[in-house]
């Protein structure tokens, strides 16, 4: 089993940018692929980006392709999400998850563990 534990977010004016921390505990770390998602309020969750287990393998999503990358530290037990160009309908908490199975999933329930989740709050 892994822990995890997101920071990072907080409130920034559209254009800014933020990098989100996700901290891994438990488990090899690197046994994992990670992912991010989003949750607006009255929304689903949806997918924003995935690492694969080495790194070598990245997915955005369209919304934020080009804005956002994903990226790990395995030597660190940490995989970031930095935004830039950020836009008031990025506004959502944001959630790193972990995937036990090779790959790179892309659908929330494909994903094994959670965190807690952190607030992005995009003003206009």
């Amino acid at each position: 089993q892994v822990h995890l534990v997101e920071s990072g977010g907080g409130l920034v004016q559209a254009g800014g940018s933020l990098r989100l921390s996700c901290a891994a505990s438990g488990r090899t770390f690197n046994n994992y692929a990670m992912g991010w998602f989003r949750q607006a309020p009255g929304k689903e969750r949806e997918f924003v980006a995935a690492i694969s287990r080495s790194g070598g393998i990245r997915y955005h999503a369209v919304s934020v392709k080009g804005r956002f990358t994903i990226s790990r530290d395995n030597a660190k037990n940490t995989v970031y999400l930095q935004m830039n160009s950020l836009k008031p309908e990025d506004t959502a908490v944001y959630y790193c998850a972990a995937d036990e199975d090779p790959g790179v999933a892309g659908t929330a329930h494909e994903y094994d563990y959670w965190g807690q989740g952190t607030q992005v709050t995009v003003s206009s």
